[in-house]
């Protein structure tokens, strides 16, 4: 689903990310570690198009971001790490402006809309301006318009953050969903715990450079992911 092959990306002097190769493949949430500063962000919004790179390749389900981004922005959603939302507009105005940008019909995005906004509690709020919206609200608006036209691919950079319990275990429950009906998922996040319980890969970037990926057991063996994420920031000062 998701090719990522020798990707560089410098800033200066520094690689921010160095000689970085990873493949999720349909059906995979593939959690991706690493501490502030160690490459996470770069990588997404180079996957998604946002940032230009230096050099490597990023295909996504068989287009490349660079010859073809139309199709392979088609096919992903977005959701950064602190969303940019029009907060001029209503949720409901914001969810319908992005259903327009992916061509979704008026039933699916009624039947999609009416689905998420009700299991996040947000169907009320919707009428509401995004600005008198919490930063919670944001959030979880931000994903349901990320879900709205049924992207393969869905990018997340940290998506817990902001979320109280309820809403951080509905939206497990659809990043499951996703990979189980084929698509795949890509996220960074600091909660080692959730990556832990809910990812099949795990990806550990430090400095630009991939230390270690693989499935959970393979990257944690018999100790936690967090006792080896602190093992390996050890070994690499």
């Amino acid at each position: 689903m998701l090719n990522i092959q020798h990707l560089t990306k410098t800033y200066g002097e520094k690689k921010a990310v160095d000689d970085l190769s990873l493949y999720i493949a349909p059906g995979e949430i593939f959690g991706f570690i690493g501490h502030n500063g160690a490459g996470k962000t770069t990588t997404l919004k180079s996957v998604v198009g946002i940032l230009r790179f230096d050099g490597g390749s990023i295909t996504i389900d068989g287009s490349s971001i660079v010859d073809d981004p139309i199709a392979c922005k088609a096919k992903v959603a977005y959701i950064p790490d602190n969303p940019d939302l029009y907060e001029f507009m209503s949720g409901m105005k914001y969810l319908n402006f992005i259903a327009d940008v992916y061509g979704v019909s008026k039933a699916d995005r009624e039947a999609r809309i009416g689905k998420y906004a009700d299991v996040f509690a947000l169907t009320d709020d919707l009428s509401q301006p995004i600005a008198s919206y919490s930063h919670g609200m944001k959030q979880k608006l931000a994903i349901i318009a990320a879900w709205i036209h049924n992207p393969k691919l869905i990018i997340m950079d940290e998506p817990f953050v902001g979320l109280d319990p309820k809403a951080a275990h509905i939206l497990k429950g659809m990043m499951r969903e996703v990979c189980d009906n084929g698509g795949a998922i890509f996220f960074s996040t600091h909660v080692l715990e959730v990556a832990e319980k809910l990812c099949d890969k795990v990806a550990i970037i430090k400095a630009g450079r991939l230390i270690r990926c693989g499935t959970m057991d393979e990257v944690k063996g018999d100790d936690s992911l967090e006792e080896v994420f602190l093992e390996l920031e050890g070994e690499e000062e």
